[in-house]
């Protein structure tokens, strides 16, 4: 067995709307092709033995055990390949459950899918399940100690990677409440929401955290300042640098007891309290200064350790926090308890569970001796033995939640302070005997003010009520319910996604809002180019996303993105179909249209419920994808009677129409006319009826967007087929004598709705240079020449430079091929350089010919055109001779009453 490839899916995909985080493992089984499970001797024995918890799976027989009985029963290794990687990381800690296995049109090779929780423990997970199962093929058995060893390798990956608790919490949060979020790659930054409407955060830090408020709040001595003048209760102390100050620092502070802590260290690290002599004082200087340069030196108060979190001004929740400790039960030595302790699976390293697990260090041994034991000791039973000073759960505290006991006058103060320091989240350690009473009345003191302060404590406490503290960051991030999402609008079909795609986005920028989108040949924010290439994938479209200028999101959603990666959101406010032919086949493991068309589906049913799925009445297979949805429906129609649109209608839906020369929309018993056909430039004069298709369908996903008619009337008036607009795109240039007509079709459909607009042309010859990308069917290349003989009557062959593996020359014959059948007499030869079948096009068009352009590199063609000679660009002014003035009438109101 051996894998062929591994994709990672992180949106809505092929496989599963629902289902975003899928690992896709192109499988070779090889030798193992044509054999099942039960033709393997032992291999049932040997991998019931090894995953003896894969009992557990259900599967197709739908009850438990279910899937052992199909291996028993005999099933194909692709199958068994996707319950083994599911268990692998089930037994590591993350409960997944979803998987498919299908076979590929080439016999023995599998698309093996399954869920994960972290990317690369996915990745592992499904090369561990090969190695797992070819060693049971091979020797019966898959030693324990390898998979131990398997299992603590997707431990590691899925603790190294995992979030920590706070920002853990605020994500769940943020998913709870609908709210999407990403990570940044750089800083630990998170990403909430999209485009102009989104919030960052780091840890607890938000973007609206003042960085003067976490200045301050880093210089402990100047907290101190700053609240002692405020007439906040704060420690005596003072800041030394130097060892030699210590004795007079000491005589400052009132005398022993001290505490002596670095000045800006954090999570409890150098901190040493009840310090009781000048030795003991020294060794804690010393601990201090390896955090940091300066060590404050404080009067140590008796009391218990609290922190109290405020959000956004207002007081959610307070943890006591006691330091780590072990209790006795009269026959374990402290050594023994710590151990047990340990064992807790809410304790891990660090930050990484609830409860940190409890290490030892100077101040612990120096504990231990204050209190007269040792690691040997056995402890009476219920005897509590402390092993921190501090309370820090970093260092193996645990906490108690007192939010319902704090006294009311200390949550004023709490309050007041974070005001004082200029934090939106702040943790404030308060030292007090008891919560529930005023802290001057029982002689208590705010010790710190913390930036970034950890949630762990308030969501998981060990004792007491979990508080919901990132619930209260989600409501100051987004009050009132404000939006955290952007309009997103995702277009997708095998042609006129990209002319589309720019229509839409020039209708939107009508709107006078930033419009961020992506196409095949590049990605734009405004009036401007960001990125060139095609960035037609989830990469391209997290750019947009990702932007916080960007106020509507308009992508161009190809199919290799969609199943590289998935889409780059789980949902979008409308999803535009515009058809589905036959293109890329045989690529990516989609080899039939139908498949197709269930790939670009993803685009109509990855659509909020109160979105928008704009389909193609016209296209079987794109309307069929309304059955497939759970959002609104709107059809656009080149026919007027189109019996689907009429019942639509009939039912209170949205379409748009093709009817007597004008973009209509309809909506029950009105006709909001938009514009007449040969006066939208895109059109060309209306002879380009794929063109106006492909108006129809911006209109309308602008109009269910609630753009007005007018605005959209505004933006169809003023976009064009030119270069600056559509690259490729129907570029029509008059070169004199002559004109010349660059386009991008490259498939039978497109050859198709272009030849609609060549026959057209009476006044010439028709010269076609041609050709098709290189990894398309041997049967794709026949019809493009099929095609091409009945579109032009001279056609010159070339072919791209990347061929894409082909042998150079065969995609040429194969379009000679096409061309001979439909008609043995007409005109064609093959160069197959594509800058020398432009050029020698260009030099042998006669006048009034049209030559037509189909190249790899439009950018190349267009510089070829205008160095032939003077070039002047069609533009295709809007005709308003043309509009009578009822017509007029109708357009400026924008509303006529018939029905379809």
């Amino acid at each position: 067995m051996r894998i062929l490839k591994i994709q990672t899916l992180r949106g809505p995909n092929y496989w599963s709307i629902r289902r975003h985080k899928l690992i896709v493992m192109r499988l070779g089984l090889e030798n193992l092709a044509e054999t099942p499970s039960n033709e393997i001797p032992g291999f049932y024995e040997g991998l019931v033995e090894a995953l003896p918890s894969l009992e557990g799976h259900y599967c197709s027989p739908g009850c438990r055990g279910g899937f052992l009985m199909r291996v028993r029963e005999g099933t194909m290794m692709g199958h068994i390949m996707e319950h083994v990687a599911l268990e692998l990381q089930v037994l590591a800690g993350m409960n997944v459950g979803f998987g498919r296995t299908r076979e590929t049109s080439t016999p023995g090779t599998y698309q093996v899918v399954f869920e994960y929780l972290n990317e690369e423990a996915g990745r592992y997970a499904g090369r561990a399940a090969v190695r797992l199962c070819q060693s049971i093929v091979e020797r019966g058995r898959y030693p324990s100690a390898e998979l131990q060893q398997d299992l603590q390798d997707l431990k590691d990956l899925g603790r190294d990677s995992a979030l920590g608790p706070s920002t853990e919490a605020i994500v769940k949060e943020a998913e709870k409440k609908g709210i999407p979020w990403m990570q940044l790659g750089a800083r630990f930054l998170i990403q909430l929401g999209y485009g102009a409407n989104q919030k960052r955060m780091q840890a607890t830090m938000t973007d609206n955290t003042s960085i003067l408020g976490v200045e301050l709040a880093c210089d402990k001595e100047a907290t101190k300042r700053i609240l002692a003048n405020a007439g906040v209760p704060v420690p005596r102390g003072t800041v030394i640098n130097f060892l030699d100050d210590l004795d007079e620092a000491i005589e400052t502070v009132g005398g022993f007891p001290i505490v002596i802590k670095p000045l800006d260290g954090n999570h409890g690290r150098g901190i040493s309290i009840d310090i009781q002599s000048r030795e003991e004082a020294e060794a804690a200087y010393d601990a201090a200064r390896q955090i940091s340069r300066a060590v404050i030196v404080e009067r140590y108060y008796v009391g218990r350790d609290h922190r109290v979190l405020v959000v956004d001004g207002k007081l959610v929740a307070v943890a006591e926090r006691v330091p780590a400790r072990v209790i006795g039960d009269g026959k374990t030595s402290i050594f023994d308890l710590i151990e047990e302790t340990n064992k807790d699976p809410n304790r891990g390293d660090g930050h990484d569970n609830i409860l940190t697990k409890i290490e030892l260090d100077r101040t612990s041994y120096q504990l231990l001796e204050k209190q007269g034991y040792t690691l040997n000791t056995v402890l009476p039973k219920d005897k509590v033995c402390y092993l921190r000073a501090t309370a820090n759960l970093s260092t193996g505290g645990s906490a108690v939640d007192r939010t319902d006991e704090i006294h009311p006058e200390n949550v004023w103060l709490a309050q007041r302070i974070v005001k004082i320091i200029g934090l939106d989240i702040a943790g404030i350690d308060v030292v007090t005997s008891d919560i529930s009473r005023p802290i001057r009345e029982v002689d208590g003191v705010i010790v710190e003010v913390n930036a970034a302060p950890g949630f762990r404590m308030h969501i998981a406490p060990s004792q007491g009520i979990p508080r919901n503290v990132a619930g209260a960051v989600m409501d100051m991030l987004f009050r009132n319910q404000q939006c955290s999402r952007i309009p997103i609008l995702s277009v997708t079909g095998t042609n006129g996604k990209t002319t589309t795609t720019r229509l839409l986005a020039h209708i939107f920028k009508q709107t006078n809002q930033v419009v961020g989108y992506t196409t095949t040949d590049g990605t734009y924010i405004g009036d401007y180019l960001v990125e060139p290439g095609d960035n037609t994938g989830p990469q391209s479209a997290q750019i947009i996303l990702q932007d916080p200028t960007v106020e509507v999101a308009v992508l161009e959603t190809a199919r290799g993105g969609i199943l590289r990666s998935g889409l780059a959101f789980e949902a979008a406010n409308v999803g535009v179909v515009l058809n589905v032919a036959a293109d890329h086949l045989g690529i990516g493991d989609i080899d039939t249209i139908e498949q197709l068309a269930t790939l670009k589906s993803v685009v109509a049913e990855a659509v909020f419920p109160d979105g928008y799925a704009v389909l193609n009445a016209d296209d079987e297979r794109v309307a069929a994808m309304a059955e497939k949805t759970k959002a609104n429906i709107a059809y656009f129609t080149m026919n007027p009677d189109s019996e689907l649109v009429r019942k639509h209608i009939q039912k209170g839906g949205v379409a748009a129409v093709y009817e007597n020369g004008f973009l209509s929309i309809l909506k029950g018993d009105w006709t909001h006319r938009i514009e007449r056909a040969e006066n939208i430039p895109l059109t060309m004069g209306a002879r380009a009826p794929f063109m106006i298709a492909n108006a129809l369908a911006a209109s309308l996903a602008a109009f269910v967007q609630n753009v007005s008619i007018e605005q959209i009337r505004a933006g169809l008036n003023t976009f064009r087929a030119s270069v600056s607009q559509t690259p490729g795109r129907m570029n029509l240039f008059n070169l004199g004598n002559y004109h010349a007509l660059v386009d991008y079709a490259h498939n039978p459909a497109s050859y198709e709705a272009l030849g609609a607009f060549v026959r057209n042309w009476t006044s010439g010859k028709r010269i076609g240079v041609i050709g098709g990308p290189g990894d398309r069917r041997d049967q794709d290349f026949v019809m493009l020449g099929k095609l091409a003989a009945d579109i032009f009557d001279s056609v010159i062959i070339k072919e791209d430079d990347d061929t894409r593996g082909r042998l150079r020359g065969s995609a040429a014959e194969l379009i000679t091929q096409g061309i001979k059948e439909v008609n043995s007499n007409r005109q064609h030869e093959t160069i197959l350089n594509e800058t020398a079948a432009i050029n020698k096009a260009l030099s042998i068009a006669p006048d009034n010919s049209l030559v037509v352009i189909l190249p790899e590199s439009v950018s190349r063609a267009i510089k070829l055109i205008k160095a032939s000679g003077i070039v002047k660009e069609e533009l295709h002014q809007t005709n308003t001779t043309s509009t009578t003035p009822t017509d007029q009438i109708n357009i400026t109101s924008s509303v006529v009453n018939t029905r379809l």
